[in-house]
């Protein structure tokens, strides 16, 4: 399970407290600007509707995407046999969850982690899969397709996100890249974050950007030198 020391956990909270009035008057699109310039694992998706979901939890009730509407919704595709990316890409997810959960920004943004192997990945695996990995089952849930679905179902709702597959050397499992989605308030797909390489911090910075998100003031250009200076 990951953990931060608690002067880490301390001083992030304060510094997300300074930060979130500095966003207050930013663009979507100055703020994906900032953060193409920033994050080199960055890809701005602005403008583009999130693919819509109705799967199931690890207790059988249903989920949907608009579930969620007036949340960010960090969402991303594992599969709890995998044994290299997946379980890093799980931690990398929960080091960013820790980060927001010690912030005024928990109840805020809900973090969503859909299986792509949904027969070998029942109900039990699932209920442990947060043990596993660090993730926080307060803001956190792992969806499986429906009863009934055809097995392919996740895999179809990946690649409608943008995911590839490739079937892995047994033909058992396909496997895939790491990408993690940001999902923003109003459902449309903001923003992915490629690869495990991602700096943390970018990426709660960023979600701190979009529940912060307004009309943009002529003239006041400096609230990315202010969030900048606390971490530097």
């Amino acid at each position: 399970m990951i953990r931060l020391p608690s002067y880490h956990l301390a001083f992030f909270a304060l510094a997300t407290l300074l930060a979130a009035p500095a966003f207050a008057h930013q663009t979507v699109k100055a703020l994906d600007d900032e953060f193409f310039k920033r994050e080199e694992y960055f890809q701005p998706m602005a403008g583009v509707a999130a693919p819509k979901f109705s799967l199931s939890d690890a207790d059988g009730k249903v989920v949907m995407l608009d579930e969620f509407k007036g949340k960010i919704v960090v969402l991303f595709f594992v599969y709890a046999s995998c044994t290299d990316v997946c379980p890093l890409h799980a931690e990398k997810i929960a080091e960013v969850q820790t980060k927001i959960n010690a912030s005024p920004m928990k109840d805020m943004v809900q973090f969503v982690s859909v299986t792509t192997d949904p027969v070998k990945d029942d109900n039990k695996v699932m209920r442990s899969y947060d043990e596993w990995h660090g993730l926080d089952a307060s803001n956190w849930t792992f969806l499986t397709r429906n009863p009934g679905a055809a097995e392919a179902s996740t895999r179809d709702l990946a690649k409608k996100f943008g995911l590839r597959f490739t079937p892995s050397e047994d033909g058992e499992v396909q496997t895939h890249a790491a990408v993690t989605y940001i999902v923003d308030r109003e459902g449309m797909l903001a923003a992915k974050f490629h690869g495990l390489e991602f700096e943390t911090n970018n990426a709660v910075l960023y979600i701190n950007g979009l529940l912060n998100v307004g009309p943009h003031v002529p003239g006041d250009d400096g609230w990315w030198a202010r969030v900048k200076a606390t971490f530097d």
